[in-house]
């Protein structure tokens, strides 16, 4: 049985971390990690077996977090380089740049807006690999 494969991408507001393996993964290990999650008031899509925590970490410190709660994972860093320029123009985030959104709210606008910058929003979750 193989370990959980962990890519750490850090946001501005959030984290998001790609499970490489996950269908070599048992049903046990998923649900450890949707434990782990959930925990957190988190998000898992597994759609793209992506999840995201609105909260700022550290590669470390999500790693110390790991050990902490007994998750044996296997952890890589993805640094990435802010690519888009965009802000929003509408709602609870209007003014922010796209690129600064929480993952969980680009998920919500994934399924839920259809307006003019839906495009921005696709091109972001596809940066973020979600």
């Amino acid at each position: 049985m193989s370990k959980p494969h962990f890519l750490f991408t850090k946001f501005a507001n959030s984290i998001s971390v790609h499970v490489k393996n996950l269908e070599q993964l048992s049903v046990a290990q998923i649900q450890n990690i949707e434990a782990f999650v959930k925990a957190r008031k988190g998000i898992f899509d597994f759609n793209s077996y992506t999840f995201t925590i609105q909260k700022r970490l550290e590669f470390n410190e999500f790693i110390s977090l790991l050990q902490s709660s007994s998750l044996d994972a296997a952890c890589e860093e993805k640094i990435i380089n802010i690519q888009q320029r965009e802000r929003v123009e509408f709602g609870k985030y209007k003014g922010m740049l796209y690129c600064d959104l929480p993952d969980a709210y680009l998920l919500w606008l994934k399924s839920n807006y259809m307006g003019k910058d839906r495009d921005i929003v696709e091109a972001e979750l596809k940066f973020r690999s979600m």
